[in-house]
């Protein structure tokens, strides 16, 4: 049965997709079976895992909406498999609204999928509407992507705030998988600062595993590939390895 964990951070550019992507393909590449839900109609997850997004028959939308099964949207790529999405997503919100049990439809989708997989990624758009509470509902867990630079805290308290309410409203359920650090730079004292606050926030929650600023991570997407793909050598690719056998241990998979 798979681990369902979603990736969320409502601040843009704290490294959400890239962890996603990495993450996955990590994962998928220390033995695991890997399902990335692409659930951001910026659809950059789909892209990154080497899926053309413009050209797709199917998204996670049709699944939504249509008489498509998530199962029959799925691509099959070497880093894992994808539940892709597309710009047609940006407007799901409106469209659920008015549906029953609206916050569920993500998890009516990926719980038959459960079986197939270890782990379930989700990456979330960079809000808390509509698409992250389904995303938050859908899941066991989250985990989320901190980067080490001078707002980093700011938006979490509000993040906590939704998983609370969620937690007591919605998804009894769910937790804190982990919280990763990104954009880590140990030359300065300023990123190490940042870290133990983080720390001290969330005690016993962050990762041993740190994600630095790398040339070679921010490379990767443009080619359509992940990290470990793109560059296996560099500090970005070594560092999402070390997390996910950070995380397969503890799990208890390793």
């Amino acid at each position: 049965m798979a681990k369902i964990i979603a990736i969320v951070n409502q601040k843009g550019g704290v490294g959400k997709t890239t962890t996603a992507i990495n993450l996955a393909a990590a994962l998928s590449a220390c033995g695991a079976r890997i399902l990335l839900c692409d659930f951001d109609p910026q659809a950059n997850a789909t892209s990154g895992m080497g899926l053309d997004k413009l050209h797709l028959k199917s998204t996670v939308y049709d699944a939504l909406f249509g008489n498509v099964s998530a199962e029959g949207v799925i691509c099959h790529t070497e880093f894992g498999d994808v539940l892709p999405s597309g710009s047609s997503l940006a407007g799901a919100a409106v469209e659920l609204i008015g549906m029953p049990r609206r916050e569920y439809q993500l998890k009516r989708l990926l719980t038959p999928l459960s079986e197939q997989y270890d782990y379930i990624l989700i990456d979330c758009p960079p809000s808390l509407e509509l698409l992250t509470l389904n995303c938050l509902c859908a899941a066991q867990s989250i985990l989320i992507p901190v980067q080490c630079e001078y707002f980093a805290l700011e938006g979490l308290s509000d993040l906590m705030a939704t998983m609370r309410g969620v937690k007591r409203r919605l998804n009894p359920e769910i937790t804190i998988f982990g919280v990763l650090l990104t954009m880590f730079d140990g030359r300065t004292n300023f990123s190490n600062q940042v870290a133990e606050e983080v720390r001290r926030h969330f005690p016993g929650k962050v990762y041993a595993s740190v994600i630095p600023r790398n040339v070679r991570l921010a490379e990767a997407p443009s080619h359509g590939l992940p990290v470990i793909t793109y560059d296996r050598s560099s500090r970005g690719a070594q560092a999402y390895l070390s997390l996910a056998d950070e995380i397969l241990r503890k799990e208890g998979r390793k």
